[in-house]
């Protein structure tokens, strides 16, 4: 049902981004291995959460003030 609702897909996006970049973190070797091919998708959001991690850091807040007081 996320997928209908622009919303909870961008809150399932940041949620991907901020938990393969925590992963990475944690084991570099997980996904690392991966990059290419449909695991590979895990590796980039890991890279954007490293690399934009300002800027996915203030989506998260924001978002995170949308659901809890707009909704």
């Amino acid at each position: 049902s996320a997928i209908f609702n622009f919303q909870s897909l961008l809150t399932v996006i940041l949620l991907l981004i901020c938990t393969c970049a925590y992963i990475r973190s944690l084991a570099p070797s997980l996904l690392d291995k991966n990059k290419s091919g449909l695991l590979g998708i895990f590796w980039k959001c890991a890279r954007i959460g490293e690399r934009k991690s300002p800027y996915v850091a203030v989506c998260c807040v924001m978002m995170a003030f949308s659901i809890l007081f707009m909704q």
